[in-house]
């Protein structure tokens, strides 16, 4: 598969329908090189101390958040809809369990320390700047505690370093 490489003022989708809908996989690699990943679909690409960053939110329980912890870099990568039950299957699915990227019929590639997929339309790499466990006590709304059982995410700030589409 081949990418080229865009700026992040030149992505042409919404970010609302790529993460809130077609959902998005949350990849890390820890120092001995073992790859992990998860499908989310809460996120966020925008601005941040004058920076193009991404946010993802990886709950402490899954699997994935040993890598993201253990890794200065973290990717996130958009798929075509005839991916979609290979996310679902990474969303419900644990590496702990199972090869699930194997099991996805997805094929890992790596970017320096980063995480791609050959089958992916488009990855955004990004190096950690911040992370942070939400705390329930600066909820504001009520209606946001609503997702949460004792099991509140770590959220990831990340500078994009690259992003690639496929050609």
């Amino acid at each position: 598969m081949s990418f080229k490489e865009i700026r992040p003022e030149e992505l042409n989708s919404s970010v609302f329908h790529d993460i809130g809908t077609k959902w998005m996989l949350v990849s890390a690699k820890k120092p001995d090189g073992s790859v992990n990943t998860m499908t989310a679909s809460w996120g966020a690409l925008g601005v941040l101390w004058n920076k193009n960053v991404f946010i993802c939110f990886v709950r402490p329980q899954r699997y994935t958040h040993e890598f993201t912890e253990a890794s200065d870099s973290i990717s996130i990568a958009f798929f075509g809809e005839e991916y979609r039950d290979a996310l679902k299957l990474c969303g419900t699915k644990s590496g702990r369990d199972m090869d699930k990227i194997k099991e996805a019929g997805l094929s890992v590639f790596l970017n320096g320390d980063n995480v791609g997929f050959n089958e992916a339309e488009r990855i955004v790499y990004g190096k950690k700047l911040y992370a942070g466990k939400i705390d329930p006590k600066c909820f504001i709304s009520e209606d946001i505690e609503k997702h949460y059982k004792d099991d509140y995410h770590t959220v990831y700030i990340c500078e994009i370093e690259k992003i690639e589409e496929k050609i």
